[in-house]
């Protein structure tokens, strides 16, 4: 087989040559990890932005990090061939290649023999960021410099320790032209700037903050800038500055109240203020990621920071807001705690996330927000933890480290961190925090420095809680319940098992909290007393909601004085993250819809009914019986529509219960699994329920059009309800629908109800689809970020033979297959959300994505192994589709010159 590493040598100066050193990928394990022998007292960085070529002066005072006294240790500086290095000295000595000097090899650079006492290190390197498609280290998008150097960009600028426990104090320097690049910025606070000749200019940062290479960032270019101002509660004075493009000034208004809401709300919350005057926040076009959280200079994908409401829609504001508190919050939890190494990476993501969705929720509303993130855990979490990729929330160990940015890492992570708060509390969370961050402020530490200061602020022993970070797989929870009317006791037998994954086996049972309630015969909920507990005082409120913990394999609970039989409430507000099963009947899940108090339980309940009556009818499908509906789950959704109708009603989690669980959530508990069978059963159910429940839908649409638009949370509110309508209604393939769909189109006042309009037209062949993407395309062709949605709804159309489209899509104007948000937008669309067309049975939407992840990776390996994943789960589908996915994978194996992060996810794919 073909060398997986890039056909790339080590570039060297003339004077500087060394001989190219071929690595062949190896993993990276956690077990080898060993403490760095040097550190970085102090790091200057002198950039000379050029047109053809950037020169950049890294000078580091360094020091050993063992015992001086003993024989000295080779320095290794990770690097990348894209570099070329141009000199190396030590305290102002030249070195020369060679084993008394340096060695250089495609991975980076050693130097043999450093003094044993501390001593400056300078290193002067040449790059191209015009050339650099990878979007890693330093790049230029829209003729604008920038930076991204998580996970390991900054080797990509100059040669360094690049690794998280290896912290400094930075001084940058820029010089640039001043007419092209009249916006210079850096790390920390701005304590130099001036004009030089030759037009140029320069300024100098000062970043007083230890902080990893990965923090490191950079942007020159021409900006326009929208400025505002917070005062923490400890009197400091912050400049809050967002810069953009000129052309996008005033859409940059949402995002910086965002920040503002966000410094604010942490101070609230965690009392946490903000450490420097200053914060910067840069929107570029071409972004592998969303946003980067480095120290006082966040950059952003320019999609979650434009928005005005002709240009976005609630779902982008949405997004936004959640982002720019997610990097803000990332100040504490990332930037003044890192992490040891990238196995701990949730450490900082997971928390993070948690803490994001903590505000949305606050910003919100908070059931709905939860409905959100549990949906989005399903539909691509349990998928991974079922999968080859599947990997604990601390992996083991990476070939490319950018491939465990996942939705494992991230959004598991946050369960397990939400998990803490359920068993010890808001309080008692809050001590755990406190803790941590006065133990470890200015430190790279580990998950398991978290679970102490957690389990030493509150007294307790957590170590059952500490699989959650080993071990992969989501665990599955089955709950038998018996009501006893004689003793007046309520029994919920609780049992775990954590399936097999690709490298474990025989997994231990783990610590996790589960919220229940008892419903009364009223809908009311019953006070909870557990055997054997404690008797609460009289005075104290009762409880209704309890967190059973589960450690052992099988465990039953019992609730006493319980004087009629209940309806339990079982995993509350998803209080762990598990694949539940219980022996609640329809009847219960009906009564639950209409009566639980938990938010996400009522909505569970109806999800728990429809996707049985789903699966039933996949299996009818498959057997070639004739499909029914079932007229109890049919009354159970009239009545969900016609609360609508109420004057307080909730009509963002109306539309939320209103939406069936989709084809790939089906997918995942079929097995094997037919994309055109499940298709089939679900749209019945759609076309079924659309057509039985038509007037109370057209009664919605009509009831919650609103005359002009407003951004609050109602009309926000009944927005999503009135979508959701359209979008049960547009299924019924009704001419009439079609006409006031594009009636819609045509006179919506902002982005959500028109882009609304156009995906109800989508998947229809009507004339109306045509006339409405010609038209969005003429209005809004100028604008890249709108673009990105026209393709991305013509490649999620469930449009019989939509792959000729999608094909030729990538040949039009719009698509450009060297930004990231276009590949996400066209293929990421393709691929998941039209199940029926990228698993068409001819294979050629598998083709398609092969074609493309061939010709990506050439490009960007990152985005390209992103797009590879829609492959991973190949052996969950039928023979014939088995055998196309597979071929499709060794063909991209087999492509010389693979870039590692391919590499990785397609070999392990194929074990």
């Amino acid at each position: 087989a073909p060398s997986p590493s890039r056909a790339r040598g080590v570039q060297t100066s003339a004077t500087a040559a060394a001989p190219a050193v071929a690595d062949a990928p190896k993993p990276v394990y956690l077990k080898d990890y060993a403490p760095p022998d040097y550190r970085f007292d102090a790091v200057s960085l002198d950039f000379y932005l050029g047109e053809d070529v950037t020169i950049v002066t890294n000078t580091m005072r360094t020091s050993p990090t063992f015992d001086g006294a003993g024989d000295a240790r080779a320095l290794f500086l990770h690097g990348d061939p894209s570099v070329v290095l141009k000199s190396v000295a030590v305290d102002g000595v030249a070195l020369e290649p060679g084993e008394g000097g340096y060695v250089l090899t495609a991975k980076g650079l050693t130097i043999a023999s450093p003094p044993t006492t501390p001593f400056e290190l300078a290193i002067v390197t040449e790059i191209k960021p015009q050339d650099n498609t990878e979007l890693e280290g330093l790049y230029k998008s829209s003729g604008n410099f920038c930076t991204q150097c998580e996970a390991e960009g900054f080797r990509r600028i100059t040669f360094y320790q690049d690794r998280p426990d290896v912290m400094s104090v930075f001084t940058t320097k820029i010089v640039a032209e001043k007419s092209k690049y009249p916006v210079l910025l850096s790390n920390g606070n701005l304590v130099e700037s001036g004009d030089l000749d030759g037009g140029k200019h320069f300024t100098v940062w000062e970043d007083p903050f230890p902080k990893p290479a990965y923090l490191f960032a950079l942007v020159a270019g021409d900006l326009g800038v929208v400025e505002d101002s917070f005062t923490t509660s400890g009197g400091r004075d912050v400049a809050l500055k967002i810069y953009v493009e000129a052309h996008n000034l005033d859409k940059a208004d949402f995002a910086m109240a965002s920040l503002i809401k966000s410094m604010k709300w942490d101070e609230d919350v965690f009392g946490l203020e903000y450490d420097l005057d200053l914060f910067n926040i840069v929107a570029v076009d071409d972004f592998n990621m969303g946003a980067m959280e480095n120290k006082s200079l966040n950059i952003f994908n320019s999609r979650l920071i434009l928005a005005t409401p002709t240009t976005a829609t609630d779902a982008d504001y949405a997004a936004i807001e959640g982002v720019v508190a997610h990097e803000y919050f990332h100040n504490w939890t990332g930037n003044r705690v890192t992490c040891r190494d990238w196995f701990q990476l949730s450490l900082k993501e997971g928390l993070t996330v948690y803490r994001d969705q903590e505000f949305s929720a606050d910003m919100n509303s908070r059931g709905v927000k939860r409905i959100g993130d549990v949906s989005r855990l399903r539909a691509a979490q349990f998928p991974q933890d079922s999968g080859p990729m599947a990997h604990p929330i601390r992996p083991e160990s990476y070939i490319k480290m950018d491939n465990f940015y996942t939705v494992t890492v991230y959004e598991k992570g946050a369960e397990v961190v939400r998990m803490y708060e359920t068993l010890l509390g808001k309080d008692g969370f809050r001590k755990g925090m406190d803790l941590y961050f006065k133990r470890h402020d200015g430190q790279a530490v580990t998950t398991d420095d978290f679970l102490a200061a957690m389990a030493d602020a509150n007294d307790v022993n957590l170590d059952a809680f500490l699989p959650w970070y080993t071990q992969a797989g989501t665990p599955a929870l089955d709950v038998k319940t018996k009501y006893d009317a004689t003793k007046k006791t309520f029994e919920m037998k609780c049992t775990q098992s954590i399936p097999d994954t690709p490298g474990q086996t025989n997994k231990t049972p783990t610590l996790m909290p589960i919220a229940v309630g008892l419903v009364g015969p009223d809908g009311v909920d019953m006070p909870l007393t557990l055997e054997g507990e404690d008797v609460r005082d009289a005075d104290a409120a009762p409880e209704t909601t309890k967190s059973l913990r589960l450690e052992e394999a099988s465990k039953t609970f019992t609730f006493t004085n319980v004087a009629e039989k209940p309806t339990p409430s079982i995993l509350r507000n998803f209080s762990a993250p598990v694949k539940l099963t219980t022996d609640l009947t329809q009847e219960d899940l009906i009564f639950l819809m209409s009566n639980d108090s938990d938010a996400f339980n009522r909505w569970e309940a109806g999800q728990t009914l429809t996707r049985a009556l789903l699966l039933g009818l996949v299996d009818d499908a498959a057997s070639g019986r004739e499909l029914q509906m079932d007229a109890a789950i049919v009354d159970a959704m009239r009545k969900i529509a016609s609360g609508a109708f109420e004057a307080d009603a909730d009509k963002a989690f109306i539309a939320r219960a209103m939406t069936l669980p989709s084809e790939g959530e089906l997918s995942e508990l079929v097995s094997p699994a037919d994309p055109d069978v499940i298709h089939a059963a679900r749209d019945f159910v759609v076309k079924s329920l659309a057509r039985e429940l038509r007037p109370e839908l057209e009664r919605i649409m009509a009831e919650n059009t609103a005359e002009a638009y407003s951004n609050e949370p109602g009309p926000r509110a009944a927005r999503t309800l009135k979508i959701a309508a359209l979008g049960l209604l547009s299924r019924l393939e009704d001419p009439a629908i079609d006409a006031e769909a594009l009636r819609r189109f045509h006179a919506a006042d902002n982005m959500t109800d028109q882009i609304a309009a156009l995906a109800s037209l989508a998947s229809r062949d009507c004339p109306e689809r045509a006339e409405a993407l010609d038209a969005f395309y003429e209005r809004w062709k100028h604008d890249p970020l709108i673009m990105n949605k026209w393709l991305g709804i013509q490649a999620g159309a469930a449009l019989p033979g939509n792959v000729k489209n999608v094909v030729a899509l990538t040949k039009h104007p719009a698509f450009d297959i060297k930004n990231p948000n276009k590949v996400y937008s066209l293929v990421g669309g393709f691929v998941g959300g039209t199940p029926t067309n990228f698993h068409a049975k001819d294979g050629s939407g598998y083709e398609f994505l092969g074609d493309i992840v061939i010709e990506l990776d050439a490009v960007n390996g990152s985005v390209a192994a992103r797009m590879v994943g829609g492959f991973t789960r190949w052996k969950k589908y039928d023979e014939e589709r088995r055998a196309l996915m597979k071929a499709q994978l060794e063909r991209i194996l087999n492509v010389e010159g693979l870039s590692e992060n391919v590499f990785e996810i397609v070999s392990k794919s194929l074990e």
